[in-house]
């Protein structure tokens, strides 16, 4: 049973491996399984079907949708949203006949605070999304992606910024925009490729 402190969540048909750690409010639905390395930080969710790796962290308030294996090498900061079947990867180069296993080689895959992923998404391993990158479903992301980006195709291409809060950002010729939801002001820099919070 998951080490805790206080109180989770899980669906009797969870498998919750000795040694995994798993924050207080999480909530571990359906067939899912932590291995023993995996950590989940507090008030996550798990939805049917997930499995989370030995050596996998997750922070606080983590949401990942059914159907989706988290892989050694993968550590989501806070508030990072893993849709329906998003897929990750931990080798760059596998082969069946030759073992490629643990730490020498496998590569990390990070996500930093308030990012999300679409639907059916893949990530090769190795890469890293700054804070509130948004990742549209079905895309195929090859490449580190900037803070606030909006990426999507395959290969994942940046189509313009999002807002902390999900939204599309217009940017006016000062290179100013402003969140339809929260009225939160964003910076876009002189040469368009970094956008930062004016707080």
């Amino acid at each position: 049973m998951a080490e805790s402190d206080l109180d989770f969540y899980a669906h009797p048909t969870a498998v919750l491996d000795a040694g995994c750690r798993v924050g207080a409010g999480s909530r571990i639905w359906h067939f899912c399984h932590l291995a023993a390395g995996a950590v989940l930080g507090e008030n996550c969710s798990l939805g049917q079907n997930v499995f989370v790796a030995d050596g996998v962290t997750l922070g606080r308030n983590v949401k990942v949708q059914n159907n989706v294996s988290l892989y050694s090498g993968v550590v989501c900061e806070d508030d990072v949203f893993l849709g329906p079947s998003v897929v990750f990867t931990n080798v760059r180069n596998p082969r069946s006949a030759v073992p490629r296993r643990g730490e020498a080689h496998y590569q990390t895959t990070y996500l930093e605070r308030g990012v999300s992923i679409g639907a059916n998404a893949t990530l090769v391993c190795g890469v890293r999304l700054a804070r509130y990158a948004f990742v549209g479903a079905g895309s195929v992301v090859t490449h580190d992606v900037p803070a606030f980006a909006l990426v999507y195709g395959t290969p994942a291409r940046q189509h313009g910024w999002m807002s902390a809060h999900g939204h599309r950002l217009a940017f006016d010729e000062a290179g100013r925009a402003v969140c339809p939801e929260t009225g939160e002001a964003y910076q876009l820099d002189s040469i368009k490729n970094t956008v930062t919070t004016m707080s």
